[in-house]
């Protein structure tokens, strides 16, 4: 058990370590970070959702934009697509599962928000249908997948691809990238509030 606790360990470096020597992967999430910037700066907000664990990183996301990341700040508008259960349902029950997102886009986004779009496979219907909707509304799109070419490549303004094929190893790094996206947004837009600075 030790030892399967260490590769575990080490596979998940080996993966950061992909990520931090790819240089298309580093100036992309340049370009997202920048991207979130602009809209925050213009007053709008951001969207997120994905599946199961992808989900949950949408909510981690949104939640640090809105509480706070590093120091305290006012709030950023950002809403994970994934949390209203009656939403959900409805949607659900009276579209299909592959609208779950689209719907909420269609009602919630504006011109000029950004829709960070999480898959590790870069195939889940409901993201893809969800991306659609942004082109025709002029919503900007993130996409985070995993190196494998999807559907969502087609979609994305910018797709930060982790150089991985494994879904845990995958999701790992999208965190990290959330984190840097969401520190360098609120270092930028409050730098003035960081007691550390």
């Amino acid at each position: 058990m030790e030892n399967i606790i260490k590769n575990e360990i080490q596979n998940s470096i080996d993966v950061k370590k992909a990520l931090l020597e790819c240089d298309r992967c580093i100036h992309q999430i340049e370009l997202a970070t920048k991207m979130v910037i602009d809209a925050y700066k213009s007053g709008n907000k951001t969207l997120l959702a994905g599946n199961g664990g992808s989900a949950a990183d949408c909510q981690h996301i949104a939640g640090e934009f809105v509480s706070r990341f590093y120091f305290d700040r006012p709030g950023l508008a950002s809403i994970a697509l994934t949390t209203d259960t009656s939403i959900l349902t409805a949607i659900g029950n009276d579209y299909g599962y592959n609208y779950l997102f689209a719907r909420q886009i269609q009602a919630l986004g504006n011109e000029g928000d950004v829709f960070i779009a999480i898959s590790t496979s870069g195939n889940s219907k409901n993201i893809v249908e969800a991306l659609s909707i942004c082109k025709n509304k002029g919503i900007k799109t993130i996409g985070f997948s995993g190196e494998k070419v999807g559907e969502m490549d087609k979609f994305c303004d910018i797709n930060i691809k982790v150089p991985s094929t494994i879904t845990p190893r995958i999701q790992e790094a999208h965190i990290i990238i959330g984190h840097i996206i969401c520190g360098l947004t609120e270092s930028e837009l409050f730098n003035d509030l960081n007691p550390n600075k």
